[in-house]
């Protein structure tokens, strides 16, 4: 709870605006840093009061926002073209008598969602999400699962059709996987579709701490029309109280993050794509919210699920669509020029971290010169709207407290991006080259500052 006493002390100690931010989590933000099971390594950790951000420090942006590579992958001897998983991977197999083997090791892992915000989190194979599996339609697969955390754990195939005794919830359908030891799973893939794989086992913990992934199901025939680059995005939200270093499993509503493939922007890589080529988003939502996903520039079509894809009598046209928690959906669109954003459309959703239930200073005037007298370092923000605290124009993005983002981060050809957390980029352009600078948008295509309005026009 907010009071005098909190905030004062919080100023005193940061220095900086930051410190309403963490004036909300006036306990959490003590915490222990080792969490909730596990063995932290402290040796880099401290108390927010150690290492203070000094006042009106603020954060460097770049323009160099990062992206996926700009090949396209080739097709396969199975005929499929892999997906792209931004800021992932996936996950290799070995064939062994026609079975595919996958090694999947639930572990404890050192995440970063951005420079200046890491964590200790839970994935597979030393990320969060866990490496994309990918297989065929047809496929019979046998995936290892070994345990590396302190607690026990399963894996349920969400969405696939398989044998009770593989769906992998703890207690119904197996025993739980105690640490240490390895489970195997194998079935035969009678389907297509966008899938996802994670825990059913102390569930509320382990996906809070990031344990999830997806798992792709290419047709075992060719469909029509093809897809010339096929993306994968998992969503997902974490709380992470402002200077602490673990997830709070126990928030249900109340996040802080809101990422894509657990990164936030500018650290979420960017998709590319040529003109006119046939894209593909496969979107996934393990998070505990639905998140209408909205894509500038086009109207894209939804054409599948974890049902697979679907008769093209059955697509529809949108520019935004709900996907909702548990679902994934499929985007597909044919590739104009730009740079398009392509996010959640819940604000809240494009920020980062937040203290909530800060009191509403729009309209309120605030001395500065005098409170600087008692609070060294304040700034007065809030007067006239938001827009100064999250991008400072002169000088760069506001600072939260130590190991949390600012609300807004990254840059863009016209000055600071007022965008974060769940939030990236298509970049199309006419060809690609190995590196995608920024955007220049034709003579005549540009909004721009003009000297008045005309005469005449009715208001």
């Amino acid at each position: 709870m907010i009071n005098r006493r909190n905030l004062l002390v919080d100023f005193l100690l940061r220095g900086s605006a930051a410190g309403l931010v963490a004036a909300s989590f006036p306990l959490r933000a003590q915490q222990d840093h080792s969490g909730h099971g596990g063995h932290a390594d402290h040796s880099q950790h401290h108390s927010p009061a150690q290492h203070q951000p000094a006042a009106k420090k603020l954060v460097k942006t770049t323009k160099e926002i990062p992206t996926v590579s700009t090949q396209k992958p080739d097709v396969t001897d199975q005929g499929y073209r892999p997906v792209i998983t931004p800021n992932g991977r996936t996950l290799p197999y070995r064939l062994n008598d026609g079975v595919k083997e996958f090694h999947l090791i639930a572990e404890e892992i050192e995440h970063e969602f951005a420079p200046g915000s890491k964590i200790k989190a839970w994935g597979y194979n030393g990320s969060t999400p866990g490496p994309t599996i990918e297989a065929v339609e047809g496929d019979r697969v046998r995936i290892y699962v070994t345990n590396h955390l302190p607690e026990h754990t399963s894996i349920h195939w969400h969405g696939i059709l398989l044998p009770w005794g593989m769906d992998g919830i703890s207690g119904l359908t197996q025993p739980p996987i105690k640490p240490g030891e390895t489970f195997v799973y194998e079935f035969t893939l009678t389907q297509h579709g966008t899938h996802m794989y994670h825990p059913h086992a102390d569930e509320m913990v382990q996906m809070a701490l990031g344990m999830m992934g997806m798992f792709i199901i290419h047709p075992k025939e060719p469909v029509t029309p093809a897809v010339d680059r096929d993306y994968v995005v998992l969503l997902h939200n974490w709380a992470v109280h402002p200077g602490t270093y673990r997830p709070d499993p126990s928030v249900m509503s109340e996040f802080d993050l809101w990422t894509m493939n657990s990164k936030v922007f500018p650290a979420i890589e960017s998709m590319v794509a040529q003109t006119g080529e046939r894209v593909r988003i496969r979107v996934g939502n393990l998070s505990m919210w639905n998140h209408p996903i909205h894509l500038h520039g086009v109207q894209f079509d939804i054409t599948g699920s974890d049902g697979g894809r679907w008769p093209q009598n059955q697509w529809r046209k949108e520019v935004t669509e709900i996907v909702g928690v548990g679902q994934t959906r499929d985007l597909e669109f044919i590739a104009v020029p730009g740079d398009w954003a392509f996010h959640c459309h819940m604000s809240h959703h494009t920020m980062n971290a937040m203290g909530h239930g800060i009191p509403n200073m729009i309209g309120a005037k605030q001395p500065e010169a005098q409170l600087n007298k008692v609070l060294p370092g304040y700034m007065a923000m809030g007067e006239t709207g938001m827009a100064e605290h999250q991008i400072h124009t002169d000088m760069g993005h506001m600072p939260g407290p130590e190991n949390t983002l600012p609300m807004m981060m990254g840059e863009g050809r016209y000055g600071k991006l007022e965008m974060g957390g769940m939030f990236s980029m298509i970049r199309v352009r006419d060809h690609l080259g190995s590196k995608v600078g920024l955007y220049e948008a034709p003579a005549g295509t540009q909004a721009a500052k003009v000297a008045r309005v005309p005469d005449g026009i009715p208001r």
